[in-house]
């Protein structure tokens, strides 16, 4: 079952190396002023880009343009940059290596700033590693930086400069804007967006706030039944006695997962937790005797709740079908399981409490429109006899999920 899985999963992830490269509607304007439409090949750069590749016709010749040639590039109801010559505040933002001059020290570079809002009054983010600034202009006016910076004070302590609240005071008024809320603004993105956006509306000016993000459904709950393929095998350690083989059983079992997307990296990564019920029961007629001489019948009656965490992994192959991955590690709760002994004609000789085990799980699945899945699990080995040192036991599952979103 481990190589078919290893086989499945090698599968998946050569075919969603292709799905994952995703060239969206864009275009781009070159230094002799001409806009091209094209398809631009979208990885969310989380650093701001100094090149992208593009593609002037769906699968065609895979081409590049950078910073030097190209003035401007968006895909279109996603993102824009612009490319601008402005001095920027590089110092170091870490604790341990902050400046003790409060002054930011300017260098002149070429940069594509990203477009957050566009208007009356623009606001644009630059980012590279740990540093983050954010830039602005009002009308046709050159882009400067917005001024904030972490340096040491004389009492050896963080101190901060804010002169990006005195520098919108002064160039950006509008009659809601007041004292107040400029002191509470942030030198964040969102609180940021949030002040030009208001700024711009105040003007009654036309804007686009390309960092508003398109409403995503981040939650999602659902039910999950399965089909478990379970085994439990138990080895004596120190006697004589037979080692007692349960063999694998069908079963089933539901859950029910609550799974939040994580709001970045187009909704490729989510975490779940799945309290899902299982059940394995077997019997086994058995030689000699672990407690009082003679055949004896073993009966487990194995009830528990697993309650995986998972860290989950999706590969977009269209608008309405992804597959994914995850990993999964495993609490598992058991409520009166016990392997039971007895002697025919149903004499009750003894019995052995089952016990929790955490372990980890390992699955590939297929997701359709958001709605319905299918999802193969394996989980490593769980030893549910911990408690009794003369045994030593081997219990496995590999699942099939079904699974349906409520919502």
């Amino acid at each position: 079952m481990k190589k078919q899985l290893l086989l499945l999963l090698t599968a998946i992830l050569s075919l969603s190396a292709s799905a994952q490269i995703s060239f969206e509607k864009g275009y781009f304007i070159n230094n002799s002023g001409e806009k091209i439409d094209c398809l631009i090949k979208n990885i969310e750069w989380r650093n701001n880009p100094t090149e992208f590749e593009y593609q002037l016709v769906q699968n065609g010749t895979l081409m590049n343009e950078n910073i030097k040639s190209v003035k401007e590039f968006g895909i279109y109801n996603s993102s824009k940059y612009v490319r601008s010559t402005v001095k920027i505040d590089k110092s170091p933002t870490h604790i341990n290596n902050l400046s003790d001059d409060k002054n930011p020290v300017f260098v002149e570079e070429q940069l594509f700033l990203k477009v957050l809002v566009e208007g009356k009054s623009n606001l644009y983010q630059y980012e590279n590693g740990n540093i983050q600034r954010f830039f602005y202009n009002k009308d046709t006016a050159n882009i400067e930086q917005l001024v904030f910076k972490n340096f040491k004070n004389s009492e050896d302590k963080t101190g901060e400069n804010n002169q990006f609240r005195q520098q919108l005071w002064n160039d950006l008024k509008c009659p809601s804007i007041t004292m107040n809320k400029m002191a509470n603004l942030k030198y964040q993105k969102n609180s940021l967006t949030n002040f030009f956006a208001e700024y711009n509306k105040c003007n009654n000016s036309e804007f686009v706030n390309y960092d508003r993000k398109v409403k995503r459904d981040l939650f999602n709950l659902s039910i999950r039944p399965r089909l478990n393929n379970s085994s439990l095998f138990i080895k004596d350690l120190v006697s004589n006695s037979t080692d007692i083989d349960f063999g694998s059983k069908l079963g089933f079992g539901i859950g029910i997962e609550a799974e939040y997307i994580l709001p970045y990296n187009k909704n490729k990564w989510a975490i779940a937790i799945e309290p899902t019920y299982q059940n394995f029961k077997s019997e086994k007629a058995i030689d000699g005797s672990y407690f009082s001489g003679g055949n004896q019948i073993a009966t487990v009656n194995y009830n528990y709740i697993d309650i995986p965490l998972s860290v989950r992994h999706y590969f977009f192959l269209s608008s309405n079908a992804k597959i994914f991955i995850n990993a999964s590690y495993i609490f598992d709760v058991n409520s009166k399981s016990s392997i039971e002994f007895t002697r025919a004609p149903n004499t009750y000789i003894n019995s052995a409490k089952l016990i929790t085990r955490s372990n980890f799980g390992f699955g590939v699945g297929y997701k359709f429109k958001d709605k319905y899945s299918l999802e193969m699990r394996w989980q490593t080995s769980r030893n549910v006899t911990g408690d009794y040192f003369i045994w030593n036991s081997d219990y496995k599952t590999f699942s099939v999920i079904f699974g349906y979103s409520l919502f």
